[in-house]
């Protein structure tokens, strides 16, 4: 990004893009806004598969988002496309698959860089092996299963949006050279 007012952006990768990544970008959205960075900040999610492209978040999902007033109505899942390696200043891999094929397929340094574990920023995992900061696919289990989900999402939530937050301060200090990722 070349400007100041140029936002800076967040992608949230999962498999299908139906379950956690959804579950993240809304999450995330959520406490951007309470934040105050709204404005500043600006999340999306997609899969590593076209399994589900086209399809609407999972039921389950749905329902953990709205027990707690978010509205997921409008997801849409899509499958990540190469040139986000450029778009994006940080990529959030919701398991140890995505943080590797993320990797795997970065074009270089520059795009290695941004791509994360979510749970890295979690301050119980923070540190420890990738294996132990990865959220296990809830598609394949129950409600149980979501609020696990929702939990492990939640607990990296608050060190993202500090991250993010530095971030974007660094970006507008005054005689600050805003790096480009074009």
């Amino acid at each position: 990004m070349s400007s100041v007012s140029s936002p800076y952006r967040i992608i949230a990768v999962c498999t299908g893009n139906i379950c956690r990544s959804p579950m993240a970008e809304l999450m995330l959205a959520e406490a951007f806004a309470a934040a105050g960075l709204a404005g500043a900040v600006v999340v999306d999610s997609a899969g590593t598969t076209a399994y589900e492209a086209g399809r609407p978040i999972d039921p389950r999902a749905a329902r953990k988002l709205a027990a707690h007033k978010l509205a997921s109505d409008r997801h849409i899942a899509r499958e990540w496309r190469p040139e986000w390696f450029r778009d994006r200043h940080l990529i959030l891999a919701l398991d140890v698959d995505h943080y590797g094929w993320l990797r795997a397929t970065a074009p270089g340094g520059e795009a290695l860089a941004r791509i994360r574990m979510l749970r890295s920023f979690d301050p119980a995992v923070a540190g420890r092996d990738l294996l132990d900061q990865g959220i296990e696919d809830p598609w394949y289990g129950g409600h149980a299963d979501f609020e696990v989900t929702w939990d492990l999402i939640k607990a990296a939530v608050p060190g993202i949006v500090e991250h993010v937050r530095q971030e974007v301060r660094q970006q507008n200090q005054p005689g600050q050279q805003v790096r480009s990722i074009s």
